[in-house]
């Protein structure tokens, strides 16, 4: 009888870690009811259909990657896009993508993380005001042409990797008893997964910034949350190591 009495507090408990604690440590998680709670832990949605508007919650992002958006621009699309970069984006990206005031590099940047960002900041589902601003009244062809212009632009060079041991572990493998993938499988190094930036050599501060953003759900225009997942597990330290490693010095 031990054993049924063992099988059946084991099954309590891990009832209440699964719906009810788990749930409840998520910043961007409330809680109203119980079929809520078993739908956060199941990962199913709680209404499978809801006439194409999320019923709780602010949204995240609309776009869909396709493997078009990832094409280089042709030459038409890239003189466009560099006309337009160098009337409204040039003094916070650099006058070549390469950014002095704590923007993001957008030089060599891939061309469908651009036209996400852009479409995200036209929506209001990431938050800038002065991006907000800018990008309000792009058309889809004017967000095109920019991404076509800054994808066909030479990356800033990072100080190369000679030795992996000075490679954060969590660049390299991650760390699976959290949950968290290593970086280099979805930002290269490993692979290059259809809408992920190219991080090498993107400002340290703006890194940090951002990281803490998802980690507090400030920011969540990531599709299915895997940027807040990753980033609410990291530490400060961590946090601040990967951004580090990604922003090395550049290479004479």
């Amino acid at each position: 009888m031990r054993w049924i009495a063992s099988l059946i507090a084991l099954s309590v408990a891990s009832l209440l870690v699964g719906f009810v604690w788990l749930p409840s440590v998520h910043a961007d998680f409330t809680a109203r009811g119980l079929w809520d709670a078993i739908c956060r832990a199941a990962g199913v949605p709680t209404a499978w259909s809801d006439g194409g508007q999320a019923k709780s919650g602010p949204r995240t992002t609309e776009v869909v990657f396709t493997p078009e958006m990832a094409r280089a621009g042709s030459a038409d699309s890239i003189g466009r896009g560099g006309t337009a970069a160098t009337q409204q984006c040039s003094m916070c990206h650099g006058a070549r993508g390469v950014s002095a005031a704590n923007a993001p590099n957008l030089a060599g940047q891939y061309a469908e993380v651009i036209i996400k960002q852009l479409m995200d900041y036209r929506r209001g589902d990431r938050q800038s005001a002065a991006m907000r601003a800018l990008s309000v009244d792009l058309t889809d062809a004017n967000i095109r042409d920019l991404a076509a212009y800054y994808a066909s632009l030479p990356r800033p060079r990072n100080t190369p990797v000679t030795n992996m041991a000075t490679v954060p572990p969590l660049v390299k493998v991650g760390d699976p008893m959290r949950n968290i993938a290593p970086c280099a499988s979805c930002h290269g190094g490993i692979e290059q997964r259809l809408g992920t930036p190219w991080l090498e050599g993107m400002p340290k501060d703006y890194l940090v910034e951002q990281l803490a953003a998802f980690a507090s759900g400030e920011r969540r225009n990531d599709s299915h949350a895997q940027m807040r997942n990753m980033a609410r597990a990291l530490t400060k330290k961590e946090i601040d190591e990967v951004a580090t490693f990604y922003a090395r010095a550049a290479a004479e």
